[in-house]
C-alpha cells in the first residue's frame, strides 16, 4: 500500500522564525487549515501569522479555491505574498499544466514556430500595401531585417510583436518601455511586459532588450527572462495561475495564443479577423 502523501507547511510566526507543520489530510478549505494551525501551535502562536506554502502541489486546491472560488476577485499581490512559489517560472509551468493538463512550453514553442514561416510571410505582404497598419508592420519588418543574427528568437520577437498589429490591435498596451532610469507609470494597465530601454531608441531593444518585467494589475510582478518569447510564455501562464482576463484591447491576440497555439479550446467559434487568420495559415 502506497504511503499517504504529506503536506508539509512552514507558519511564519516572526520575520526569520517558522514553524513546521505536516499535515496527513488535505484541509478543505484556507480557514479551516487556519484553525488547525491556531489549534497546533498554541500558545505560542498568539499574534497575526502568514503562511508560505513550500510546493504549489501539496496546496493546489487551496490555491485554487482562493483564487477562483472567492466572492470578490482577490487582489493578485495577496495570492502571491500568501503562495510565494508562484513567483518562480517552473511553480507558474506546472501551475498551467495542473489546470489545463498542458506542457505550457512544449506547446507553446511547438506550435508558435511552426506558424511562423507562414505569419512572417503575411506580414511581409501586409507590409507593402498602404495604410496605418501596413506602415506599422513595415517598421517592424525593416528593424527586424537589419538584425545581424535572425534566429529562431528573432523571428519569435517579430511575430509575437507584429501578431497584435496584423489584427489591429494596440500593441503598445502590450509591450511598454521606459528608461531605466525613470519609474514607468502603470495606470491602468491590467498585464503587460515592460522592456527597460538605456539606448536613445526603443528600436535596439526590441530584439535585445535588458530586462523584461511581468507587470499585473498595474504593478510589476516579477522580472522576466530577457528573451521576450519567454516573457510572454510566462506572462500567459500567470493570466491562467491568476485567473485574470485577457485584456480587452488585446482579445483577438490572447484568443488566437489560446486557440491556435496553445491548441486550448472553449467551444466559441472564431469570427472575422481571427478566423480570417486561421484560415490563411492551415490553407496555404
Amino acid at each position: 500500500m502506497a504511503a499517504a502523501q504529506k503536506h508539509v507547511l512552514h507558519v511564519y510566526v516572526e520575520r526569520d522564525t517558522a514553524l513546521k507543520l505536516t499535515l496527513l489530510e488535505r484541509p478543505k478549505s484556507v480557514e479551516e487549515l487556519k484553525e488547525i494551525i491556531q489549534e497546533r501551535f498554541k500558545p505560542r502562536l498568539n499574534g497575526d501569522f502568514s503562511l508560505h506554502y513550500v510546493l504549489m502541489d501539496t496546496t493546489y486546491a487551496l490555491c485554487r479555491q482562493e483564487i477562483v472560488g472567492a466572492v470578490g476577485a482577490p487582489r493578485v499581490r495577496d495570492i502571491v505574498d500568501r503562495w510565494p512559489a508562484l513567483l518562480m517560472e517552473s511553480q507558474v509551468v506546472a501551475e498551467f499544466h495542473r489546470i489545463k493538463n498542458v506542457n505550457l512550453r512544449t506547446q507553446f514553442y511547438k506550435e508558435l514556430d511552426r506558424h511562423t514561416p507562414r505569419l512572417i510571410t503575411l506580414f511581409r505582404d501586409k507590409a507593402i500595401k498602404t495604410g496605418k497598419i501596413a506602415e506599422e508592420l513595415a517598421k517592424l519588418m525593416r528593424i527586424y531585417d537589419i538584425q545581424e543574427q535572425r534566429d529562431v528568437n528573432t523571428r519569435r520577437v517579430l511575430v509575437l510583436h507584429a501578431l497584435p498589429v496584423y489584427l489591429r490591435e494596440d500593441a503598445s498596451t502590450l509591450f511598454r518601455t521606459c528608461d531605466s532610469a525613470d519609474g514607468p507609470d502603470l495606470t491602468d494597465t491590467p498585464v503587460a511586459l515592460l522592456t527597460v530601454v538605456t539606448d536613445d531608441t526603443t528600436d535596439s531593444a526590441l530584439f535585445s532588450p535588458e530586462s523584461i518585467c511581468i507587470v499585473v494589475e498595474d504593478e510589476i510582478l516579477v522580472n522576466g527572462p530577457t528573451n521576450l518569447a519567454d516573457s510572454f510564455l510566462l506572462l500567459f501562464g500567470y493570466i491562467y495561475a491568476l485567473d485574470l482576463q485577457y485584456p480587452k484591447k488585446l482579445e483577438l491576440t490572447f484568443t488566437f495564443i489560446q486557440k491556435v497555439v496553445m491548441c486550448l479550446e472553449d467551444n466559441k467559434p472564431l469570427k472575422g479577423r481571427l478566423l480570417m487568420l486561421k484560415n490563411d495559415l492551415f490553407n496555404e
